[in-house]
């Protein structure tokens, strides 16, 4: 097993430049004008019924936190800029620790962070969330962490997850467009590897690439996922309660194919514009036939992207995800410590389910994220003094720091794209 603190790969050992053979992605369209931007966006928002959210977010400062000592580099890198993430972390009733602690795995001041706790959740645990981000002195000093104010919904089975994450995209573009990538997580998730080893990586790959499981072979999830036909609660009512299901069922489309995969993607930032904001018909008339339908999450954005010309060569079919489905529950497995040695072995990026502090999450820190209790995972924007709030001190944000966690990833990843099936796995019709 390899320890993170090991020197971190030169810019010769990665292999990059060959990655463009493998890829060969074209640049998306154009985008349309802001008054038509302006005008579809307020359609998207009238037609799938998503209310406005009040977030609360730290309040605005001059300059850094008096706490910190920011320290300003003048060299620039010798690789690629960083990209950055725009991460939703969301959970439930009880689930405020679990978020700060996920934050604070996944920190790094180039990304974008919005935090959601559901309506089950009284709203004392988000008033104690949003002065837990405020009185940290590095999220304070970075601004780039708020908080929902006004909660959605989200039930596992409906088109409320969609509703959720699309309307979370919308509130991260409306704060910040310089972003490159959308990454929404769970309470119960957790990162493999350090931000610094993600955008490393992700420095070298096209912003446009998609992560996501994806197949047309729908199986018994016609019968069960795709003709029943369900009300959702989450999308009109303010309190959770069971679904509705009608006694009528419906045949699949032929207007396009439907697609299924995974609940759990990594999307790129024009795709999700183009879901939000695009002049394409195609996601709001999906959205529309999702609504109705059990497990929309796992099936509106593997359609989406691969019935629409502009975006179905830029699907990768792996959402760097560790996972173990639980067949006879019909969910996943709750990860432990006799997992960890398959996690790293995977090359993923992050890893769900984990109960709420099992021992495999300290083992998690110690051994890959190098985090100790309470603190941020340190970087290469992190200058102080080990062991002693190595982030109360900062450089450029823009210099990483990679680890071993990079090099799994970067196996993983050129494994992926030079095994020969990269693009035989892109959207087929099976």
């Amino acid at each position: 097993m390899q320890n993170s603190t090991a020197p971190a790969p030169s810019q010769s050992q990665l292999h990059w430049p060959s990655l463009s053979t493998f890829l060969n992605l074209r640049d998306p369209k154009p985008k349309p004008t802001l008054l038509l931007y302006s005008f579809l966006f307020l359609s998207l928002l009238s037609l799938t019924l998503i209310l406005s959210l009040s977030f609360t977010s730290p309040s605005p400062h001059s300059g850094p936190d008096p706490f910190l000592h920011p320290i300003f580099h003048t060299h620039k890198p010798s690789t690629p800029s960083p990209p950055s993430l725009a991460y939703l972390i969301s959970g439930s009733h009880g689930d405020s620790p679990r978020i700060l602690r996920l934050l604070r795995a996944t920190y790094h001041p180039l990304n974008l962070y919005l935090l959601h706790l559901d309506p089950s959740a009284p709203h004392a645990d988000r008033d104690h969330l949003a002065l837990s981000v405020q009185s940290d002195p590095v999220f304070k000093a970075a601004q780039n962490v708020h908080v929902v104010g006004r909660p959605d919904f989200a039930y596992h089975k409906g088109s409320s997850p969609v509703s959720l994450r699309l309307h979370a995209a919308a509130i991260l573009l409306r704060l910040s467009q310089n972003w490159d990538w959308f990454v929404s997580l769970a309470a119960d998730a957790y990162p493999l590897v350090t931000q610094d080893d993600l955008l490393h990586i992700l420095s070298f790959l096209p912003k446009d690439m998609n992560f996501v499981n994806h197949s047309s072979y729908i199986g018994w999830k016609e019968a069960k996922k795709l003709k029943p036909i369900i009300v959702d609660p989450g999308l009109y009512l303010s309190e959770g309660t069971e679904m509705f299901y009608a006694t009528q069922k419906r045949e699949l489309p032929s207007a396009y194919r439907v697609f299924t995969g995974s609940s759990f993607s990594i999307l790129s930032r024009s795709f999700m514009e183009f879901c939000i904001l695009g002049e394409d018909n195609l996601p709001r008339i999906l959205l529309m036939y999702f609504a109705n339908t059990p497990s929309s999450l796992s099936n509106y954005f593997p359609t989406v992207l691969c019935n629409a010309r502009q975006f179905n060569r830029t699907v990768i079919n792996q959402n760097l995800l560790y996972a173990i489905h639980d067949s006879h529950r019909n969910d996943l497995r709750p990860l432990n410590s006799t997992d960890f040695d398959d996690m790293i072995h995977s090359g993923a990026v992050f890893a769900q389910k984990f109960q709420n502090d099992d021992p495999v999450l300290d083992l998690i820190d110690q051994k890959l994220l190098g985090r100790s209790p309470r603190s941020i995972v340190p970087g290469g924007w992190c200058l102080g003094e080990p062991g002693n709030n190595t982030c109360l001190t900062w450089g450029d944000a823009k210099i990483l720091r990679p680890g071993t966690g990079s090099q799994r990833l970067e196996k993983a990843i050129v494994e992926l794209l030079a095994n020969g099936t990269f693009r035989s796995r892109q959207c087929i019709y099976e």
